[in-house]
Formats: C-alpha cells, structure tokens, sequence
C-alpha cells in the first residue's frame, strides 16, 4: 500500500479550498431566496366564515428609512370579509410606526403613532385626510383612546426625567377643551426602580390603558408582567393580575381586554407575547385562574392583541407571523389575513373599541388549544419546524433545555426585525452559519500565520518612522517657506463644521 503524503501547503490549499466550497454551499439557499421569494402583502388567508363588516388592522411596521424598499410596511389598513383591502393609511415623514387603532362610532379612526415623537391622529378614512393630530410631548406611546368626549387616555412610557433623576412613567387624561392634563398616575406609587426594566430608559413600557367603567383604568406596563385596574378617584389599585417575572401568568404581555361573566366574573384576556400564547383568566373567589391557552405547539409568534368577538371566537394579532387571525375556542382559524409585516392591532370596525363576548367558561371550552387550519403564508405559521423548534427539541430533556429554550425564543422574536423580508428563516440561518465559518476561518488563519504578520508589522515600522520624519521635513520646509513668503490672509472652509 502506498502513503501518500501532500506537502504541508498543499494539504493548507485544500483545506481552504474546502471551507471556500462549504461558505459557497451555505450561501446557496440565500441566493435562491432572493430569486424565489413572493413577499407577502396584503391578503387573505383562511376564510371559512366572513365577518359582519370590515376588519382594521394596524401594521406596526420597522423603520421609516428602509420602510419602502425592505417591504416592512407602516400602515393602517382596513379589510373586507372576504380579506380584500378597502382603504389604507400608510405613515408620513416623521413617524416610524403604527400602533394601537380605536374605530369611533362616527368611522373616524384614532390612530397611536410613534417613535420618536407620539402622534395621536384622528383620521376620517370616507374623506381620506386627518381630522386632527395632537402631539403631548410622550415619546413611543403605544395607546391613546379618547374618553368622556373630548379626552385622551394616554400610556405614557419611556419618560426618565434625567434632572430629577426619576422615571416618570405613567398614564395620564389629556382635555383637549381645556389644552391640559387634568389626570395622571405615576407607576412610581406602585413599583420599586429594580422593577421591570431599565429605570433611566424604559422601565415600564406601559403599552395599553383602557377605560373599563366608571372611574376605572386597566393598564399594561409590560416590563412588570401585569395588567392592573386603577382606580381615578383614589389611585389606588383595584385589580392586579400577575407580579414581576412571574412568567408562568404572563410575560411582557400585550393589550388586555376586560369583561365580565353574567355572574361579574371579572376577566382578562390577554396577548401573552414572549410566551407566544394568548391566556384568558377568570377572577373566581379571589384568585386568578387561567381559563384557557391558546397556542400550544408553537404556531403563535409575539402575539400582540386579542379581542373576545360577541360570537365567541377571538380576534388575534400575530405580530412576527404578520397576520390576524379570528379563531374558535378550539383554535381553529376561521378567519385570516395577512398584513405585509409587523401587525400590531386589529378592530372589528362594526363592534367598537372593545367588542366583547362569552367567556370561555360560559362557553364550556375550557383549556389549551393549538392554532389549526391556517393557510401557513408566512414561514412561522407553517408546518415546517424553524430553527428556534428544531433548537428546543435537540436538547429538550437535557440538563441545558431551559437555557436553550431561552435562547430559542429570543431568536424567534428578535431575527425577524433583522432578516430582510426576501429571505427565507432557514436560508437566514444557512447565510450566518456561512459568515461564523469565514470569521473562523479567518481566526485561524490569523493564528497560523502570526509570525509572518507579526514579521511584516515589525517591518513596516521602520518605513513608517521615515515616512512621518519625511513629513515633519518637509513640513518644516514648508513653514519656513511661509514665512519668507510674507502673511497670507487666512480663508475658512464652508465645510469647517460637516
């Protein structure tokens, strides 16, 4: 048997030759992508039943600068039954993204509009044009909704006052008669600064504020895991469901509901976001009690909103999936649309604000449900696993499993704002497999040739002495010529302060 043996720089050329072919390979799913890919816009998907009116949806969108061209659309957009667009409100200069929408009962829309500065627009969609927009000085306000006729109820969040050096989030009552804030409750009343999050930036992110009844306001700082009830009149909490990173209730939650049972059941429907789930709990001899969870098997991502419908199904906004979904108590989808990137809200314009329905217990369909029956236009709502499922079920059972769960979810919620919409989750994941091999390879290239560059660093550092004693001459030179030359009136560049 003949050995046969390559000279080392022959067997360092195939070796580079071979990570130069699997970087190649890697890249092969993003190009086909690219020539590929039909971005979703807005249309339907699922239609088993057609709703009584048209449907509002808000889509959140991501970043005024590459909104046109990356396709993350900022809009509102209202849809028939049947998922056809009617009308569209897209952003203006200024504005990055759409949050929550109200539908008024003259077909106005109140529009939450936002970061950097909050824009709080009333648009008349049968005229096309503004009615009005108030600006309060609030920075990224997820949620406004005008109360008792001429006021607004306003979610005010990232609101560090660096000269007191506190944090002043709270909710507030706009008059927009009288031009002045005639209410307001600081969150400070009810949380310690190591609470939620970051105290000197966004500590609450206090993301939805409802009037519920008389004097009473449910609101959701979501850094703190829960929905509280305040009352106007005392300021004190009525209700409070959840605690601080108890993730078992809720966590970073989205736009609560309120209604009641025929018995007054008080309950709470919410959007549980970084759980990718929605729970509905009913308050049943003084303790909460989950009633129903929709999403198990993964087929939710950041869902953001969620609306008891008066025929008992839910209207859901499933934000990284790019839909809103009406479902069953079973979670059979019977209704869906999809809103090009980033949905954030959705109303039945009909039903108003908060439409309301039987509970989940009056419906006798108390438990966990999976979401079935959509049309899987998007790559998160589909059959095929993504690479956050295949993660958790490699190492499910391992003494690692809750780690890598957390992992899993942050990918799921945070690659999409960085994937451009052209390119596929797995082709995503194929393409930075690829750049971690280049930057390996480029390490390791790196540590098997330091002599040399270390070698060509201590050469080029004799040249570089002469270069600048050759400069400082000629440099000399040139002050001496300046002076022999006489005084030069001095001339200032245009561009001195670019």
């Amino acid at each position: 048997m003949v050995n046969v043996s390559l000279p080392p720089r022959t067997r360092a050329n195939v070796i580079r030759l071979a990570v130069l072919g699997l970087v190649i390979a890697l890249l092969i799913p993003t190009v086909v992508s690219a020539f590929t890919h039909t971005p979703v816009g807005v249309q339907p998907g699922t239609i088993e039943e057609r709703p009584d009116g048209e449907t509002l949806i808000s889509a959140q969108g991501f970043e005024e600068r590459t909104a046109a061209s990356s396709q993350k659309v900022t809009r509102v957009v209202s849809v028939s039954p049947g998922g056809l667009p009617q009308w569209e409100f897209r952003r203006s200069s200024g504005v990055r993204y759409f949050y929550d929408i109200d539908p008024l009962s003259n077909g106005d829309v109140l529009i939450s509009a936002g970061h950097p500065n909050s824009s709080f627009i009333r648009y008349d969609p049968n005229a096309g044009e503004r009615v009005w927009t108030e600006r309060l000085g609030t920075d990224d306000t997820h949620d406004v909704d005008l109360i008792n006729g001429d006021e607004l109820l306003v979610a005010d969040m990232r609101n560090y006052n660096a000269s007191a050096d506190r944090n002043d989030d709270r909710v507030f009552v706009y008059n927009r008669t009288r031009d002045e804030i005639v209410w307001e409750f600081r969150f400070e009343r009810l949380y310690n600064e190591s609470d939620g999050g970051d105290y000197t930036d966004d500590w609450t992110h206090v993301n939805d504020i409802d009037k519920i009844g008389e004097g009473l306001y449910m609101a959701s700082p979501r850094n703190m895991d829960q929905v509280v009830v305040i009352n106007r009149t005392t300021k004190e909490v009525e209700m409070r469901l959840g605690s601080d990173d108890d993730f078992d209730v809720m966590h970073e939650q989205h736009n609560p509901q309120y209604f009641e049972g025929p018995d007054g059941t008080p309950t709470i429907l919410v959007a549980d976001s970084e759980n990718d789930r929605v729970v509905e709990y009913a308050r049943l001899n003084g303790t909460w009690e989950r009633t129903w969870t929709l999403g198990t098997g993964g087929k939710l991502n950041w869902p953001r909103d969620a609306d008891r419908l008066p025929n008992g199904n839910t209207l859901v906004v499933d934000s990284l999936n790019h839909r809103a979904i009406e479902v069953t108590p079973e979670g059979e989808v019977v209704w869906e649309e999809y809103v090009s990137w980033g949905t954030y809200d959705a109303e039945r314009i009909a039903l108003g604000e908060e439409p309301g329905g039987p509970t989940i217990r009056q419906q006798g369909a108390t438990g966990a449900y999976e979401v079935t029956g959509s049309a899987q236009l998007t790559a998160g709502a589909s059959d095929r696993p993504t690479f956050a499922d295949v993660l958790s079920d490699v190492f499910a059972g391992t003494p690692i499993s809750a780690e890598v769960d957390w992992v899993a979810t942050r990918w799921s919620h945070i690659i999409p704002w960085i994937r451009p919409v052209w390119m596929s989750p797995w082709a995503f994941v194929s393409a930075a497999t690829a750049v971690l091999v280049l930057l390996g390879w480029g390490g390791a290239e790196l540590v098997l040739r330091r002599r040399r560059v270390a070698d060509r660093v201590r050469s080029l550092h004799p040249r570089l002495r002469r270069g600048v004693g050759s400069g400082d001459d000629t440099a000399s030179g040139g002050a001496d010529a300046d002076s022999s030359a006489g005084d030069a009136p001095a001339v200032e560049s245009d561009d001195a302060d670019d």
